[in-house]
């Protein structure tokens, strides 16, 4: 599913079995992981519920500066993003923001394309990983 410029996966596995397979794909990848950001536990601290939701943000420089050096305030977007949730259904959901529409919205010309593929292949390939069940 497609939102705005989120893209919505379904995964295979519980919400604690894809934030594990993205952080082994990432890190098997050589992207660093800056930050996880556990929503529930912070709902929890609080006094408050909320389903399985965590933010894991991760990126390189290699990737990420060209997109600032054209437009600075990209920088908004970036690190990349995954949000790991549960809905109401306790179907578990990968979602990250498109990069071909993190460009469009910066208007980030042609010579960033090559990057914006190699971001979109490489979040694509994250996301089969996370989300997919492992074959028979």
């Amino acid at each position: 599913m497609s939102d705005d410029g989120l893209v919505s996966v379904r995964s295979a596995h519980s919400a604690r079995e894809t934030i594990a397979r993205v952080e082994a794909d990432l890190a098997a990848k050589g992207v660093t992981i800056f930050a996880k950001i556990d929503h529930a536990a912070g709902a929890a601290a609080a006094g408050l519920t909320l389903r399985p939701t965590t933010l894991i943000i991760f990126g390189g420089a290699q990737a990420g500066t060209p997109l600032m050096q054209a437009y600075q305030r990209a920088g908004i977007d970036l690190p990349l993003k995954a949000l790991v949730w549960e809905d109401g259904d306790g179907t578990v959901w990968l979602t990250y923001n498109d990069p071909a529409w993190v460009a469009r919205r910066h208007t980030l010309g042609p010579p960033i394309g090559p990057i914006v593929h190699a971001m979109s292949a490489m979040l694509a390939a994250v996301t089969r990983n996370a989300t997919e069940a492992d074959p028979v």
